[in-house]
């Protein structure tokens, strides 16, 4: 996905995906740490998302507690438009 220009991903549907994961400290399971991640991501189904959990839960060793996220889209693809012409100032 990083090919994709912030604007091209912006007009496909995707949108700004904020996530804050609370996880165990591996060596003490009793205290929480919490990391924020931020993606472009398609909501409701979120497959950027799902895939930096499912790479959490099988790569690193801090058990995860919980995921909490907010989603916004900043431009729609009807949002956007073409305009031809120019003004100028003096």
């Amino acid at each position: 996905m990083r090919d994709h220009s912030e604007m091209d991903l912006m007009l496909k549907g995707y949108g700004l995906t904020t996530a804050k994961i609370l996880y165990h400290f591996p060596d003490h399971p009793h205290l929480l740490q919490s990391f924020i991640w931020q993606d472009y991501d398609i909501a409701p189904k979120f497959p950027v998302l799902i895939r930096f959990i499912e790479f959490w839960q099988a790569k690193l060793d801090g058990p995860l507690h919980s995921v909490s996220y907010t989603h916004q889209k900043l431009i729609a693809p009807n949002e956007w438009r073409k305009l031809d012409g120019e003004f100028v100032l003096h």
